[in-house]
């Protein structure tokens, strides 16, 4: 099984921003926290992080008849980005919505979720462990 585990903007400072929110672990323990988690289960991950839309729809493009689910935190794009859900819905692959904090409990914006509509799943409020969560809901579904 091949997986791939995206991160839209500002991910790459975890530990570093609102550790109120997010906890104070960093990117690259997330990073290695999944690596060693699918390496444990014999599944390979792939795990990609940019700031800008784009590429995060250039990534989910690319998976394409290639990986068998899909994690995704798209971060502050969760509320913006019909690209990104069109990006998901135009590939098929069954994803799963992964935010480190409560959303359902933070700011009115934070409420809207228009990747949630291609998506198999949404895990909010479980810190990192929500990326393994989500894992295991993908090993399950398969």
């Amino acid at each position: 099984m091949k997986i791939l585990v995206i991160n839209g903007p500002n991910l790459n400072m975890l530990g570093i921003r609102e550790p109120e929110h997010y906890g104070r672990e960093t990117y690259a323990d997330l990073t290695e926290k999944i690596r060693t988690y699918c390496a444990d289960k014999g599944i390979e991950v792939t795990v990609f992080q940019s700031n800008h839309e784009g590429a995060l729809v250039d990534e989910i493009q690319k998976a394409y008849g290639i990986m068998d689910g899909i994690v995704i935190n798209p971060g502050a794009y969760t509320h913006t980005s019909i690209a990104i859900l069109d990006a998901v819905k135009s590939v098929g692959i069954p994803t799963v919505e992964v935010h480190i904090s409560k959303v359902e409990e933070r700011e009115d914006f934070r409420q809207i979720s228009y990747i949630r509509l291609a998506c198999a799943k949404t895990i909010t409020g479980h810190g990192t462990d929500g990326y393994l969560e989500a894992i295991d809901y993908l090993i399950e579904g398969r």
